[in-house]
């Protein structure tokens, strides 16, 4: 899929492209779920798009009582895990806030991935759910061998959900965040599984973003010798590498992968490699994301100063 034109103004609502999407949350937001039923049905032989929107419906839908109301009155696999996924986002904002319910709503959520899972055995989304709340749980299972620093975590969920599928983007991003030093991890743990990950997926797939991930995580932006880092040969191939070999992809993705896109416009442009960033402001059209940009500050701002290094139009003010 294409992205549109830059028209004046940015669009951050994740849905992005996906006019599906788009339209089952506004049924969400108005209390209502058959659309969104349509939108997650569709997916069920599209693991990527399944786990991409039944997560930002779940975002719709965790301030209202939507998932409990359309698990009640239609049971399905697509009810059941909104359903996860909701449970899973109170339970990660319980954790992050301190609310004293925490514990008992991380319960919740756990017993919800569950059941999603067995209602579809088949379907890693409830489990790549469930490894979201691994750094709340803290699981210590043994590394495989090859990595440096014999990393322990959710090492057994994260291998059934590669049984199913091999690649899933969303798996790899959850668990490499379970060793962020935010989220209790260290980051020469974070590096050694970014760099383990990062080589385990073909040349041609976003996951070769995951150690450029780790490092927008590791940088720190108001350090006087920050943007050297990224201009380092590693970083700078690693980066190029991706534009050239998964960029050329993105026109056959079903939705605009903004977030992945991001975060080679980001690497890019610290890199100071304006002429690769520019094709990939294009290729995300008008669509943002808060991530990486907002680590450096306000994140319309961040991202209005790399487009201008392209050579890109910004919205008025920016």
């Amino acid at each position: 899929m294409t992205a549109g034109a830059f028209e004046g103004q940015y669009v951050w609502h994740p849905s992005a492209d996906d006019r599906r999407l788009a339209r089952a949350c506004v049924d969400v937001r108005a209390g209502r779920y058959l659309s969104a039923d349509e939108a997650l049905r569709t997916t069920r032989d599209d693991f990527g798009l399944r786990a991409h929107r039944s997560l930002v419906l779940a975002s719709e839908a965790a301030d209202s009582d939507l998932a409990e109301r359309w698990l009640a009155e239609a049971p399905s696999p697509e009810s059941t895990l909104v359903w996860a996924r909701v449970a899973v986002l109170r339970a990660l904002h319980a954790a992050d806030t301190r609310d004293r319910h925490a514990r008992d709503l991380g319960r919740i959520a756990l017993s919800a991935c569950r059941r999603a899972a067995e209602t579809s055995p088949a379907d890693p989304t409830p489990r790549v759910a469930q490894l979201a709340l691994a750094r709340l749980t803290r699981p210590r299972d043994p590394a495989p061998q090859g990595l440096l620093t014999s990393p322990l975590g959710p090492w057994t969920l994260f291998s059934h959900i590669l049984r199913l599928d091999p690649w899933h983007r969303e798996a790899h991003h959850r668990f490499l965040a379970f060793f962020f030093v935010r989220h209790g991890g260290s980051a020469k743990e974070a590096w050694d599984v970014a760099a383990f990950l990062g080589q385990r997926g073909p040349v041609t797939s976003p996951l070769r973003l995951l150690p450029l991930v780790a490092l927008v995580e590791d940088n720190d932006p108001s350090s006087p010798l920050a943007g050297r880092t990224w201009q380092q040969p590693q970083w700078k191939s690693t980066a190029l590498s991706v534009y050239e070999h998964w960029l050329p992809e993105v026109p056959e993705y079903r939705f605009t992968p903004v977030l992945d896109l991001a975060y080679l416009a980001h690497a890019l442009v610290m890199a100071r490699c304006e002429f690769e960033a520019r094709a990939v402001f294009l290729a995300m059209g008008p669509y943002a994301s808060r991530m990486p940009w907002s680590l450096a500050g306000d994140p319309e701002e961040e991202l209005s100063k790399a487009r201008r290094l392209c050579g890109l139009p910004v919205p008025d003010g920016r």
